[in-house]
């Protein structure tokens, strides 16, 4: 399915994919744990879009803690309503029923003809905005396109699924997060996971950080407890790990805090971007 790469409605990707999870490959440590995507392209599903929530009329639509701006469905086509206008698409993706109103311009021939292929009991992907008007949800079209066969569909399912995991869990492991424990078990070598939890006794934590705050320490010592990498450690993994041993009490502000006060203090650095860390010795 890797075709769709060059689909016009994704702009290579959509750019949901490595938004702005707290811990996200893109993110920085200190950012906000409310994750705004207004500006890039979800793949969602209708009932999504009916249970989307908004705090006021003038404020961003949220499907759960994110903001959404722009969105695509791909979706059957229960009726065709043409008007002076615009035209209403009466819309039904197996969840949910939702119209989407595209506007007419009566100046591009290119477009007419382009709703003229949209008939009814067939399948669309559609490309706009959640909108409301009157207690009346529906999606503002920009675009509105035949689709180009069942793999399209489950193609968008499955991004679906995937775009929703990554805004609950964030993104992943990369390489450097300790994916190369994946291929020792697979090997039987069996034993500890690089990410799994190590022991925080501050008899382990070399005397220069004995110092340090309990979360500072904890920090160093999962770093140093690592392989030796050039590329240092994700913040990701850091945030896993604390989380383990901390049982949840220390939550994603107090690791970026403790990661900001490690770097003033000169103990860690930044290595390839913003996101991976490794320890001054």
């Amino acid at each position: 399915m890797s075709g769709f790469g060059d689909n016009p409605f994704y702009g290579g990707g959509g750019g949901y994919l490595s938004q702005n999870s707290p811990f996200g490959s893109g993110g920085s440590p200190g950012g906000s744990a409310r994750r705004s995507t207004s500006n890039s392209l979800r793949p969602v599903t209708l009932r999504q879009l009916v249970e989307a929530t908004q705090a006021h009329s003038d404020a961003e639509w949220m499907i759960g803690d994110v903001e959404v701006g722009q969105i695509t469905v791909v979706a059957s086509v229960l009726s065709v309503q043409p008007q002076t206008t615009n035209y209403i698409y009466l819309l039904n993706d197996g969840t949910a029923t939702m119209e989407a109103r595209q506007w007419v311009d009566a100046n591009t021939d290119e477009e007419h003809a382009s709703k003229e292929e949209i008939k009814e009991q067939t399948y669309v992907r559609v490309l706009g905005s959640l909108k409301m008007f009157g207690n009346k949800r529906y999606i503002t079209a920009t675009h509105i396109k035949p689709y180009k066969g069942i793999d399209e569909l489950l193609f968008h399912y499955l991004e679906v699924a995937t775009s929703s995991l990554i805004f609950e869990r964030g993104p992943p492991p990369r390489p450097s997060e300790g994916g190369h424990s994946v291929v020792s078990k697979a090997n039987g070598s069996g034993g500890t996971s690089a990410y799994t939890a190590q022991t925080t006794n501050a008899a382990t934590t070399p005397a220069q950080f004995a110092h340090l705050a309990p979360l500072q320490r904890q920090i160093i010592n999962f770093i140093l407890a690592q392989p030796k990498s050039d590329e240092g450690i994700h913040v990701a993994a850091i945030a896993r790990h604390i989380s383990s041993i901390t049982h949840g009490d220390s939550d994603a502000n107090m690791i970026s805090q403790a990661l900001d006060a490690l770097m003033d203090q000169g103990h860690v650095y930044t290595t390839m971007d913003d996101s991976h860390f490794s320890v001054s010795l």
